[in-house]
């Protein structure tokens, strides 16, 4: 029994020694000193990403625009929200109000073309239902110059100016879809701010392949002088047509229709080519595209204006920048930049973490390691127990003995503590 007891003892010892070599030195530690990566580079991606202004799409919810209302507040009322904090902290290229156009005579402002002639002069037009006229605006909003041309409008909804300095007005609005042709008017840039009641004109027919459409957006090709028109449907997308490569004005000239326009909320209100002609920027009631331009034009981004009834874009003061316009009276004209494709943001420096090197005594698997030390102390344990539990036995089955052998024999009963009583 005592060899017994030795060697249960001699074993678990020898086990709690092992366990404790066999557990991993700062392997407590591990997982505090670990870099979470996966949360950092959530974090730091979050930090970094762009902040749309959320004052342009609130604005644009302000209002529905005035023609074909339920089907364009639904459009509205469904438009994405951005980030509310971007007007606390603007990004770069966020909108900003330039001026407003206060003249009364400039009540529903439905185009603007940057003019080639005054660095800050913008002409505009009335919607339906005013006479034939165009106004040049000032970077202050003030109404410089009004020209008057006497030819029988209809509807008109756009205006442009090629590099030559002449301006287009474009007669091409038809809600009712019933125009067999549609024009476009051209007078040259007056050689000095003045007003003029009596502009020379020339004028173009223009005829769609399959029937009437309604547009609102003329298209300039900077070098070619090329026009292009974009209609405007409701349910669906438009689509580009462009003009011959040279208008005549004898007879009607012929439109083939290029590409499709993606959808937009109620159809495509004005559009501009900037200056480089590589890209083309697309006017709605409540935001503006970029496309790139080519056989098939592709859609590059969006973004929210911060105007409802949005009528009206033109090139900036900047010539990379943009100018949104609305109709009514005393319309707003923000400046912004014209939407671009967003670039991947990159991570900063602590979402790509260097995991510490294991101590040179520690197991390189935590996972082999946890199940090693555990099976050691359970082993060293269920050794103690057993230990405990016969050793107690053992020497009380001794005392027994003694005790026998003394009441035999006459002698005093041993004592229970090892030490032989004293007879003194």
């Amino acid at each position: 029994m005592s060899l017994l007891r030795n060697a249960l003892t001699l074993t678990a010892v020898t086990l709690l020694s092992l366990a404790g070599a066999a557990a991993p030195a700062g392997a407590a530690d591990t997982t505090s000193t670990t870099p979470r990566s996966a949360d950092t580079a959530v974090a730091g991606t979050a930090a970094t990403t762009p902040r749309t202004s959320g004052s342009a799409v609130a604005g644009a919810l302000g209002a529905a625009p005035r023609t074909g209302g339920s089907a364009v507040a639904g459009a509205l009322a469904a438009a994405p929200r951005a980030g509310n904090s971007a007007a606390a902290d603007p990004t770069p290229g966020a909108p900003k109000k330039l001026f407003s156009i206060d003249d009364p005579r400039v009540d529903e402002s439905s185009g603007l073309a940057k003019s080639a002639k005054y660095d800050s002069i913008w002409w505009t037009v009335n919607d339906s239902g005013d006479t034939a006229r165009v106004f040049g605006v000032d970077k202050t909003g003030k109404v410089r110059i009004q020209l008057k041309f006497k030819a029988p409008v209809k509807d008109v909804e756009a205006i442009g100016v090629d590099r030559d300095g002449t301006i287009y007005i474009a007669d091409i609005g038809d809600n009712n879809r019933s125009r067999d042709t549609i024009e476009v008017y051209t007078i040259p840039e007056p050689s000095a701010l003045e007003d003029d009641d009596d502009v020379k004109f020339h004028r173009y027919d223009f005829e769609y392949p399959d029937g009437p459409h309604d547009a609102e957006t003329l298209l300039i090709e900077p070098e070619t002088k090329r026009l292009y028109f974009v209609t405007k449907v409701k349910t669906k997308p438009g689509a580009f047509y462009a003009a011959p490569a040279t208008a005549s004005r004898e007879g009607t000239n012929k439109l083939t229709k290029l590409a499709d326009v993606p959808a937009g909320p109620y159809g495509f209100t004005d559009g501009t080519f900037m200056p480089d002609g590589k890209t083309v920027v697309l006017r709605t009631y409540i935001d503006v595209a970029t496309m790139t331009w080519g056989d098939t034009p592709a859609l590059v981004a969006r973004a929210g204006t911060p105007v409802a009834q949005g009528e009206s874009v033109a090139v900036g003061p900047l010539g990379t920048d943009i100018l949104v316009g609305s109709e009514g009276k005393s319309s707003p004209v923000y400046q912004m930049a014209a939407p671009a494709k967003p670039t991947a943001a990159k991570p900063p420096a602590a979402s790509n973490p260097v995991t510490p090197k294991p101590a040179a005594n520690a197991s390189t698997d935590p996972k082999k390691s946890h199940s090693l030390r555990w099976i050691v102390i359970g082993a060293a344990l269920l050794a103690l127990i057993i230990t405990f539990v016969t050793f107690p036995a053992g020497r009380r089955e001794r005392l027994d003995r003694m005790a026998e052998n003394a009441r035999l024999t006459g002698q005093p009963p041993p004592n229970p503590h090892g030490r032989r009583r004293s007879n003194a």
